[in-house]
């Protein structure tokens, strides 16, 4: 077992991880991956992050997670840009909701009403409002929200991955991940508003959750409903799960899930974590077996949110040996290694919009 560190050390630890955050990451998305002219973050920047990688298209929940880490940073300016570019790109005023994507010159692309980013637009709005004060932001959270349990309901109090423009047809099924994400989104919104009818929505999705996505033998919440053919555990997901239920355990408990997370957390460190790097694999199969190997640095980072959450003396050993790997494995003086392969190897070398949000969540759990 490695040697105890002492609080101290952790918190230095953590300290460096939030000083390469606002040096080295935060002026990217000012800068280089920031188009002034359309007010939008670009999808990635190349690994040096001095350069955009070419424009397909910019996408709403991008948009939406880089307003998440402006506001949590207090860079208001930025913030209210971003505000605005959502708002003024992606929302859409005839049919209700939000775009999936737009073009490069800012014209609507893929027109899909996705859950995933509606979640991340109820979410950012509402850390967003909280943050700066702005109504109009906790206005269209609340007013996302209502979409949502609207337009997206299914069967057995879930919501459908995906609906055409016009909530019509769906062609998304159901998915773990959009679901994880708008109970995140429903946390935000209840800690802004002090709405109450969110405790009765998350108590609600929590317990359909448990009937249709917990996967009994390891407690783990698998990204399909439970009996679809080709089903998988993805590890960062548990413990992303795990620091979730913990922020409100008391909407959880009657479904159960903080008893299954702690199993699913138990099953994600022993199966899905390298003994000797400390990389999380990208998913497993139902019996715990590594079915992609990947190391996405999401992941990883998900991984030291819930080691900070966990709390226990396992979880404080583990804690500053697993920055310091996370330090050395994924991260560079110009940014951070997107993915890559268990023997070390970069499996993808750009630096997407979306990741400065997982780093920013973890970093944030971490001890001061």
């Amino acid at each position: 077992m490695p040697q105890m560190k002492s609080a101290a050390s952790t918190s230095d630890l953590a300290a460096a991880l939030r000083e390469h955050f606002s040096r080295v990451i935060l002026p990217i998305w000012r800068g280089p991956g920031f188009n002034i002219a359309l007010k939008l973050p670009f999808e990635a920047v190349d690994g040096s992050g001095g350069n955009a990688m070419p424009v397909e298209r910019y996408r709403a929940m991008a948009c939406a997670r880089q307003l998440f880490v402006f506001s949590e940073a207090g860079d208001a300016a930025h913030a209210d840009q971003l505000f605005d570019s959502l708002r003024h790109y992606f929302q859409d005023t005839n049919s209700g909701g939000w775009f999936y994507s737009v073009d490069a010159q800012g014209a609507p692309l893929d027109t899909t009403k996705d859950l995933y980013t509606h979640a991340f637009l109820i979410f950012a709005c509402a850390e967003y409002g909280a943050r700066s004060g702005n109504r109009d932001a906790l206005d269209v959270a609340n007013q996302t929200t209502a979409l949502v349990q609207d337009r997206f309901a299914a069967p057995d109090d879930l919501f459908s991955a995906a609906l055409d423009r016009s909530f019509g047809s769906s062609n998304g099924g159901l998915l773990q991940n959009p679901i994880m994400h708008l109970t995140e989104a429903w946390l935000a919104a209840r800690a802004a508003t002090q709405d109450s009818a969110y405790d009765d929505a998350l108590r609600t999705l929590a317990g359909a959750v448990a009937r249709r996505f917990v996967h009994d033998a390891s407690g783990c919440i698998a990204e399909l409903t439970i009996g679809e053919a080709n089903n998988r555990l993805e590890p960062g997901h548990q413990f992303e799960w795990f620091w979730l239920v913990k922020q409100a355990p008391e909407l959880f408990a009657a479904a159960g899930l903080d008893a299954s997370l702690t199993r699913a957390f138990d099953f994600a460190q022993r199966l899905g974590v390298d003994a000797q790097t400390g990389g999380v694999a990208a998913s497993l199969d139902e019996t715990g077996k590594i079915k992609d190997a990947t190391q996405r640095i999401w992941a990883q980072s998900e991984y030291l949110r819930a080691l900070a959450t966990r709390d226990d003396d396992a979880a404080r050993e583990r804690l500053p040996q697993q920055i310091e790997r996370f330090q050395q494995r994924f991260l560079h003086a110009s940014g951070w290694y997107e993915a890559k392969t268990p023997a070390g190897d970069i499996a993808r070398a750009d630096m997407p919009s979306t990741t400065p949000y997982h780093l920013a969540t973890a970093y944030a759990a971490l001890p001061a």
